[in-house]
């Protein structure tokens, strides 16, 4: 697995937790990228016609986006919720701990999906394992059968991902709005400039999130994410697509500063100052998540504004005279236009 710093990893370059013809499930946790506090994400890939088990999380809330492909997810949750619902590209779903679900490609290529999940290392039971842990005449009592009912259950452990062995029928009903459904990139983007915008998968605008949220960033090539902080709130993201180059500024004054590809996932505690810039032409499309259903955060764009100028000059060590004209701001705008080149010092 790469790494160039201890911010950041690469996802696709992880060790595959779970690998076959039928997909893989890699993981980036406290263990893998130690610097990660309440937080961790998984890739998964389905491949065409193939399930990943029911299972369910003990510890942690999730919130996961299609990449790629179309997904069945069927769940049930406490006091016997059940909802069945499909995903498709640019679509979200969130999936509460301790509820039951699964996840079935729908479609004719692989489906991709980047899950984030509300702890740093999150654990969790499969139902094939679950049911195995039960004698045969435990789970007749339990569904009213003789015993022998469950002679041709198999104790080996669980398969993770396995094949679709018949076909599938969709019901029109599973193509309804849910509430554990949100179409983020549908969505009409809150923030939007002609160098970026941002779609926000936040407690204002989906209801079902407690502790967990995530921006789709896209920036183009004159846009820059300006240097700001999130006083509560840490950070991770993953590139979907693009090149960007990140600094952090640690509490200490040490300064990280790395480049980020496509499958790579960067973490920056909270309050720790930092900055997302494009390396090249194509922009870049970055999935962030927060450890708060509604993140905010302090950029230094507003600060110039916050404070008078003489405060600032003596900041600085320099004469009013040579303090720049800071742009009134008395709300970050998120994303800047970036008028000066990647690397210009001057």
């Amino acid at each position: 697995m790469s790494t160039g710093s201890p911010y950041w990893v690469s996802l696709t370059e992880a060790e595959a937790a779970f690998q076959s013809d039928l997909g893989s499930i890699q993981i980036v946790d406290g263990q893998n990228l130690p610097i990660l506090s309440r937080l961790s994400i998984k890739r998964v890939v389905l491949a065409p016609g193939a399930i990943r088990e029911p299972q369910w999380n003990v510890n942690a809330n999730q919130l996961a986006y299609v990449v790629s492909g179309e997904v069945l997810v069927s769940l049930l949750a406490s006091g016997g919720e059940f909802a069945s619902f499909v995903v498709g590209e640019g679509q979200m779903y969130h999936v509460e701990s301790g509820a039951v679900y699964h996840i079935e490609n729908l479609g004719s290529a692989d489906a991709v999906i980047i899950i984030a999940l509300r702890n740093e290392r999150p654990q969790h039971f499969s139902l094939r394992d679950s049911l195995s842990a039960m004698t045969n005449p435990v789970l007749g009592n339990t569904y009213d059968l003789p015993s022998t009912a469950f002679a041709a259950f198999q104790r080996a452990p669980a398969e993770q991902i396995f094949a679709r062995r018949g076909s599938i029928t969709i019901d029109p009903t599973q193509k309804l709005p849910n509430a554990r459904l949100f179409d983020v990139q549908g969505q009409h983007a809150p923030l939007s400039y002609a160098y970026g915008s941002a779609n926000l998968a936040r407690k204002q605008f989906w209801a079902a999130l407690d502790d967990i949220s995530m921006y789709s960033l896209q920036i183009k090539e004159d846009g820059m994410r300006e240097p700001h902080w999130h006083p509560v709130t840490a950070e991770m993201g993953y590139v979907a697509k693009g090149r960007a180059r990140m600094r952090v500024l640690a509490p200490d004054v040490t300064l990280g500063e790395y480049e980020l590809g496509p499958g790579d996932v960067y973490f920056v505690p909270r309050a720790y100052p930092h900055h997302i810039e494009v390396l090249d032409e194509e922009g870049f499309h970055f999935l962030i998540f927060f450890d708060q259903p509604t993140p905010g955060d302090v950029g230094y764009r507003a600060t110039a504004t916050a404070f008078s100028r003489e405060v600032l000059a003596g900041t600085f060590g320099i004469s009013e005279r040579e303090l720049p004209q800071f742009p009134f701001t008395p709300q970050d705008p998120l994303i800047v236009a970036r008028h000066n080149p990647v690397g210009a010092t001057e």
